[in-house]
C-alpha cells in the first residue's frame, strides 16, 4: 500500500520530494454497545485495515487534499489560515477540523500541506473511517511539526474536532481505540473516567470476520438521540431511589431491585440493556483473560439479543447476518457492532469454517435482503504509525 499511495501522490501532485507515508487503523467494538454514554465499559480493538496517507509540507499556506476513495472529486484546495467547516469541502472537513483543533490547543500549523489519503475501511460500515482520518491527520502534524502530543492526545483532539468543528456529538471510543491500538490486544476502556487496560485477544485457530450489511444508515442518528434521551430519563427516575451517577454503576441485581422506579416499560428495556451489557463486557474481558473463548462468544451472542429485543437498534439486515452466522458450525460468537440500523456485524470464526461462513451467510443474506453483504477477515492491529 505504501508504494501505491506514493505513486498516486506523484501523479496527483507532480513529484514525491519530501513525502512521508502514514497509517491509522479502523476499529471494531467486540462487546459493550451503547454503554459509552451510559457510563459503562467498552471493549474495542484496532484493525489491520484503515487509512493510509502520503503527506508533505508546502512553502506557502495552501492546503491541497486528494482522496483515492473519492478520486472523482479531484484535488480539493483550502488555506491553513482559513480553517472553517464548509459543506462544499466534503470529506476534507475532517483533516481540516484536526488542524483547527491543534491550533485551539496552542499548536499553530506553520505552513500548508499536500495530503493524499487512501482508506481500505468500507464506507458507511461503522468501522470508524472518519476517526481513522482524524487520527492519521494528527500523526502527520505531530511528525512534520514536532508537536509534543501523545497518542491519547491525538484521540482527544480528534474527538474535540469532530464535536466542535464537524458538529457530530460522538463519544471518545472510536478515536481512543484507533490512537491507542495495540497489536493482538483489545482495549478495556471505562468511558466514565478514561481509565483503560489492554487485554490480549488470543484467538488460537480463529479470526475476526466483519460482515458489512451495505445498508446505508438513515434512521441511525435520530434513533441514537432517542435512545440516549430514554436512558437519561430512566437514570433520572432511578436516581430518586438509588445514589448513582450513571446506569453503568448498577449491577444486574441492583437494577432488578429498583427498576420499578422507571415509569415506562420501554425505558425499563433501554436501561436494562445498558446495565446488563456493561456487566457482559466485564464478564467477557474476564473470560478472555482466562482463555475461555467459548464463553466470550456466548456473551457476544447475548449482547446481540439484548440489542435486538431490549434496545431495538438492529433491524432486518443485522439480524439476518447474525442469525445466519449462528447456524454455521465453527462460529464462536456473532453480534451487531456500532450504532445499529445498518453497518456491520462482528463474528469470531474458526479458521476452517471461514470460507463456509462467508458463503452460507452471504447467500442467505442476499436471498432475504435482496442485495449482497461484504465480508472482511481482519486481525487486531497497532495504532497510528509512520511507514
Amino acid at each position: 500500500m505504501k508504494e501505491t499511495v506514493l505513486k498516486r501522490f506523484g501523479e496527483v501532485f507532480g513529484d514525491t520530494d519530501g513525502v512521508k507515508v502514514f497509517f491509522a487503523p479502523g476499529r471494531v467494538n467486540l462487546i459493550g454497545e451503547h454503554t459509552d454514554y451510559n457510563g459503562g465499559h467498552v471493549f474495542p480493538c484496532a484493525l489491520t485495515i484503515g487509512t493510509y496517507a502520503a503527506a508533505r509540507v508546502r512553502e506557502d499556506d495552501k492546503l491541497r487534499f486528494y482522496s483515492m476513495n473519492f478520486d472523482h472529486l479531484g484535488v480539493i484546495e483550502s488555506d491553513i489560515r482559513d480553517l472553517k467547516p464548509q459543506k462544499e469541502a466534503g470529506w476534507t472537513n475532517y483533516p481540516k477540523g484536526v488542524m483547527w483543533a491543534f491550533g485551539e490547543r496552542g499548536f499553530q500549523i506553520p505552513a500548508g500541506m499536500d495530503i493524499l489519503l487512501n482508506g481500505n475501511i468500507p464506507n458507511g460500515s461503522g468501522l470508524s473511517s472518519s476517526a481513522s482520518v482524524e487520527v492519521v491527520t494528527g500523526a502527520i502534524l505531530r511528525e512534520f511539526f514536532g508537536f509534543e502530543v501523545s497518542n491519547q492526545d491525538l484521540a482527544l483532539i480528534g474527538q474535540y474536532s469532530e464535536n466542535n468543528f464537524n458538529g457530530v456529538n460522538c463519544g471518545i471510543m472510536d478515536q481512543f481505540a484507533i490512537a491507542m491500538g495495540k497489536k493482538d490486544h483489545a482495549i478495556f476502556l471505562d468511558t466514565a473516567d478514561l481509565s483503560y487496560t489492554y487485554a490480549p485477544v488470543k484467538l488460537q485457530g480463529a479470526k475476526i470476520v466483519i460482515a458489512c450489511s451495505n445498508k446505508k444508515r438513515g434512521l441511525g442518528d435520530s434513533k441514537y438521540n432517542e435512545r440516549r434521551s430514554e436512558c437519561e430519563t430512566a437514570l433520572a427516575e432511578l436516581q430518586k431511589e438509588v445514589d448513582i451517577r450513571s446506569l453503568g454503576e448498577l449491577t444486574e441485581e441492583q437494577f432488578e431491585e429498583h427498576k420499578s422506579a422507571i415509569r415506562d416499560i420501554t425505558r425499563v428495556k433501554r436501561a436494562k440493556h445498558a446495565v446488563y451489557e456493561n456487566q457482559r463486557t466485564l464478564q467477557a474481558v474476564a473470560a478472555l483473560e482466562e482463555n475461555n473463548i467459548e464463553l466470550f462468544g456466548q456473551l457476544m451472542n447475548a449482547s446481540h439479543v439484548s440489542l435486538r429485543d431490549d434496545y431495538e437498534v438492529t433491524g432486518a439486515e443485522l439480524d439476518t447476518l447474525v442469525e445466519e452466522a449462528w447456524k454455521v458450525e465453527g462460529v464462536i460468537g456473532s453480534r451487531m457492532t456500532g450504532a445499529g440500523f445498518g453497518g456491520c456485524t462482528v463474528s469470531i470464526v474458526r479458521d476452517e469454517a471461514i470460507d463456509q461462513f462467508i458463503e452460507k451467510v452471504g447467500k442467505a443474506y442476499k436471498s432475504r435482503i435482496g442485495y449482497a453483504a461484504d465480508f472482511y477477515v481482519v486481525e487486531v492491529g497497532d495504532g497510528p504509525s509512520v511507514l
